[in-house]
């Protein structure tokens, strides 16, 4: 098993393969599973993101049961139809993926949790957005999804991928990196390169809080993920520019999971410090809860 991106790079170069085949390979090791049961498990996972997409845009959009959340993937999709978006449409489409996700997950939706349910728009904000852009087939969306694990897994075995033990930098942190990673080998980059676009993108969200209104996966996590989209493709186009990261992918795991574990405890998924703690957060959480003002 990779214990390193270090590793996981090396070997791709050594062999002269995708990153993904490494994925595959090690999943069917330890699962002791056939390549036909491993890959139809990862498509399953592509279908329900491509589920969650469509169904946020389907007439006025989906709301979560609290009314806090929901409907802005539908308000983006006719704001992207003027054309007068500022950061452009493609990205603009990634966010709307993103932001969608996430919405059907607040409204109890199914959706692939990648790495968690909190950060699950992350990564399918960026694959939606790069398989128009570089015309990826399904298979080519399934090796995108297989990179991806392989970068997580790294992170979920060398650090964390949970809010309350990490903060939010953990989850939408980790799903940017390992979507910018995924990314950069899906547009012909080096292993190299895919390791400068993930601790490029997880370094840019270091320190980042996990902070839920009302203990609640809405806010501010669904827009979150929509940032997360956003600093993966910066942080993959800078890859494949030939701009390189000095701290190696690995140091910024590492360092991901030292300021995790520095955060006090309001910042880590209680929902008693940050945003979750302003007077309308407050507000909100007490008509939720029932509690007294």
């Amino acid at each position: 098993m990779y214990m390193s991106i270090k590793e996981i790079v090396d070997a791709a170069n050594e062999r002269q393969v995708p990153i993904y085949k490494l994925a595959i390979e090690q999943e069917m090791e330890v699962t002791k599973s056939t390549f036909d049961e491993v890959w139809r498990k990862m498509e399953k996972n592509l279908e329900a993101m491509e589920n969650a997409v469509k169904r946020s845009v389907e007439g006025d959009g989906v709301f979560s049961p609290t009314g806090l959340t929901g409907g802005d993937a539908v308000k983006i999709k006719k704001y992207r139809e003027n054309g007068k978006t500022l950061s452009g449409d493609v990205m603009m489409r990634g966010v709307q993926s993103a932001i969608g996700t996430n919405e059907v997950n607040a409204a109890m939706g199914v959706i692939c949790a990648t790495p968690t349910a909190g950060a699950s728009g992350t990564i399918p904000g960026v694959l939606f957005t790069i398989k128009e852009t570089l015309q990826l087939s399904r298979e080519e969306q399934v090796h995108f999804l297989f990179t991806s694990a392989l970068f997580g897994m790294i992170v979920a075995n060398n650090a964390c991928i949970a809010g309350a033990l990490g903060g939010c930098q953990a989850e939408v942190g980790s799903a940017s990196a390992m979507a910018a990673a995924a990314a950069v080998e899906a547009a012909g980059g080096a292993p190299e390169q895919s390791a400068h676009a993930f601790s490029t993108a997880l370094q840019n969200l270091l320190g980042l809080v996990c902070d839920p209104v009302a203990g609640l996966v809405e806010i501010p996590c669904v827009k979150r993920n929509a940032v997360g989209t956003a600093n993966a493709l910066v942080a993959a186009d800078l890859a494949l520019a030939g701009v390189n990261n000095l701290i190696n992918a690995d140091e910024v795991v590492e360092a991901m999971y030292r300021v995790g574990r520095r955060m006090p405890r309001e910042l880590r998924e209680t929902g008693l410090g940050g945003v979750a703690d302003t007077p309308t957060g407050i507000a909100i959480r007490n008509k939720i809860l029932g509690e007294e003002q």
